[in-house]
């Protein structure tokens, strides 16, 4: 597939509203599940999700990218400081930090993907994921860390959310824990690879 990746800002966030649909992708969460506690989540509707989010991408920075096909958003994968997504640093995690700071503005996590069901199967992931290492790299990132799933049982999975360890793998990531079986917690460490 060929696709421009762009970051999601404000003059971007009707492309994204109309990737999510109406009823905010993932059962309305609109990509908040890691950036809210579960109390709030559990009394917010998907109304109150997308207002959270459309604030959050209007505040700036990006909370992650689009990929375009044609003109049309088709993707979607949020990427940023590991202290923009507070919940995916709870120590009950996989995705616990292991050896960082959660604190540090260098420490980076790809936390979840949106996907057009028309666009998946087609390498969507990998652009996205290869964009998102040089996204993190020119925003003083020192390390990108996701914690995905190693399999899943065709590509429309609900799991496949948080991505799959097989693209995180080809674009060089590595295993640097394994807390829950199927849930590696991966590492790109940028100042290595610069």
């Amino acid at each position: 597939m060929d696709a421009e990746i762009l970051p999601l800002t404000p003059e971007r966030c009707a492309a994204f509203e109309d990737l999510f649909g109406k009823q905010g992708a993932c059962y309305g969460c609109w990509c908040v599940h890691f950036r809210l506690p579960p109390g709030t989540r559990r009394i917010n509707d998907r109304e109150a999700n997308k207002a959270f989010m459309k604030r959050r991408i209007e505040d700036g920075p990006p909370p992650g990218l689009l990929a375009f096909d044609n003109g049309r958003a088709v993707g979607w994968m949020q990427i940023g400081p590991r202290a923009d997504v507070p919940e995916w640093n709870n120590k009950g995690r996989a995705s616990a930090p292991l050896d960082v700071d959660p604190a540090d503005v260098a420490a980076w996590a790809i936390s979840c993907f949106f996907l057009r069901s028309p666009a998946r199967g087609k390498g969507l992931t990998h652009l996205l994921v290869q964009a998102g290492v040089e996204f993190a790299r020119q925003n003083g990132a020192r390390i990108v860390e996701a914690c995905p799933i190693r399999q899943s049982r065709d590509s429309r999975s609900i799991g496949l959310f948080v991505g799959s360890a097989r693209v995180f793998e080809a674009a060089g990531f590595e295993t640097v824990a394994e807390r829950k079986a199927g849930r590696p917690l991966m590492r790109y460490a940028l100042a290595a690879n610069s």
